[in-house]
């Protein structure tokens, strides 16, 4: 009988690995096969680069979210990115949305909590005052079952698919302040180059009016009335009160007809959730993931991307560039994406160079620096200083040079694969280095010292230090 007992549960053991294995097999072998042509198709004939500044703002009851609006810049469009920076005051709630495209986030001040919730996943964290049985439709009601949340603070990227549902709670004591990047062209988008978000909870009117002025589509997709409302606010509200088997007045309130607060809302009372704790949970981020352990329900979402231990470029007296793609965080294959920080002491340069897979989406997040940037034609379309709060779009193979300002240049950058690769076209690992002495003195008309100074004289790699001249 034991053996019996022993044999079942090494049988189950082994059909529960096996099916998160194929899970994630499944999802890497798909990727695999995903062409990167599967991205919207756009125009990126583009004459002029800009730094952009947010197209609109909307305040909502405790902070304020500015926007970038794919429809309202060519670049953006080229991209195929739109932008949000959203402010949550102390003790404050981002409510539930979920969106058309994945979403990947930096936190650029304070610390919060953020939640995702997968369909289909369980509820694995579970607070119940009793165990009995006869007890427990009496716990249910006074506990609480949840999906996992996870603790968030400044420095980390989060990265949430399509059609996720997330909400993100302040309990620093300090406003938290995220900048969101959304990838209307990655291929999860099946509606149209656009950013929607879908409101699980609260009447964002200002916010949707806001947005359909900006594109000139008042009353798109039919919406003469009531617009910006919640998705619940267009179901008839005795359907509500059948599907969740409650009365008509709480299916009502899931409406928020009467909500002004828009988007971030004050929390009045304690807000309780469960949560490991933020110890145990950056503890665990040290661990090492071979992406087996990592189905859809366990997704590991965020990684911190500010640590200068975790440097893949340092120069001691340049600065340094660290990224996240889908080695460091594997989520990130699934979305397409990778992201990029960078840190550049006063007037220290990173090398030309271009990103031959990816477009980039640069936001500046401290100090500021001159950027130039090349097209396929040799023009110069973007010469100019890029200061904090602002974006600039860097089309793919687009070469480009950043040189810090007497303050220091910082950034953080999305790019639209998850295996980025960057170009450079100076310094010890570069295109031109990698030429022979024959070829650059025929191609520029050089000398052969010329042409050894050109690959020889900085060897430095990426970032560079300053001239002390």
């Amino acid at each position: 009988m034991a053996t019996s007992s022993l044999l079942s549960i090494a049988l189950c053991s082994l059909l529960v690995f096996n099916v998160c294995f194929a899970q994630v097999e499944q999802l890497r072998r798909s990727q695999q096969q995903r062409p990167q042509s599967e991205r919207w198709r756009t125009e990126c004939r583009l004459q002029r680069l800009n730094a952009l500044k947010p197209s609109r703002q909307v305040r909502s009851e405790a902070g304020n979210s500015e926007y970038w609006d794919v429809e309202q810049e060519d670049q953006l469009q080229c991209a195929g990115f739109s932008a949000a920076r959203h402010t949550i005051q102390q003790r404050s709630l981002l409510l539930p949305s979920f969106l058309n495209t994945p979403d990947l986030f930096y936190v650029l001040q304070g610390r919060g909590i953020h939640g995702a919730v997968f369909p289909g996943c369980p509820q694995t964290y579970e607070s119940s005052p009793s165990q009995s049985r006869e007890g427990r439709r009496e716990s249910q009601r006074s506990g609480d079952e949840h999906q996992k949340v996870r603790p968030i603070q400044q420095g980390d990227i989060v990265a949430v698919p399509a059609g996720v549902t997330q909400w993100v709670y302040n309990d620093g004591n300090s406003p938290l302040v995220l900048i969101s990047f959304m990838d209307v062209g990655n291929q999860a988008n099946q509606l149209d180059i656009s950013t929607r978000r879908f409101h699980l909870a609260g009447n964002p009117r200002r916010e949707q009016q806001s947005q359909q002025q900006q594109q000139g589509q008042e009353g798109r997709r039919g919406q003469q009335e009531n617009n910006g409302n919640n998705i619940f606010s267009g179901f008839d509200e005795k359907l509500l009160a059948e599907a969740f088997n409650v009365d008509v007045e709480l299916a009502r309130k899931l409406q928020n007809e009467d909500d002004n607060r828009e988007r971030i809302v004050r929390v009045r009372d304690e807000f309780q959730i469960m949560s490991p704790g933020r110890r145990q949970e950056e503890g665990q981020s040290e661990r090492d993931y071979n992406g087996v352990e990592e189905t859809f329900c366990t997704l590991r979402l965020h990684q911190n991307i500010d640590r200068p231990s975790e440097a893949d470029i340092f120069n001691p007296r340049g600065g340094r560039i660290t990224t996240v793609d889908r080695r460091q965080l594997p989520v990130l294959r699934a979305l397409q994406l990778s992201a990029e920080r960078g840190v550049l002491y006063k007037n220290a340069l990173v090398a030309p160079h271009f990103n031959a897979k990816s477009h980039s989406v640069i936001y500046v997040t401290d100090g500021s620096g001159r950027l130039q940037v090349v097209d396929d034609n040799g023009n110069n379309v973007f010469d100019g200083e890029l200061q904090e709060g602002q974006l600039l779009v860097v089309p793919q193979n687009f070469a480009m040079i950043k040189r810090a300002g007497d303050r220091g240049f910082k950034w953080i950058a999305v790019k639209s694969s998850d295996n980025p690769q960057r170009t450079p076209l100076a310094g010890r690992i570069s295109v031109i280095r990698g030429l022979p002495n024959s070829v650059l003195e025929n191609a520029f008309n050089l000398s052969e010292d010329e042409a050894q100074d050109l690959k020889y004289n900085r060897e430095e790699v990426t970032v560079f230090s300053p001239n002390r001249n």
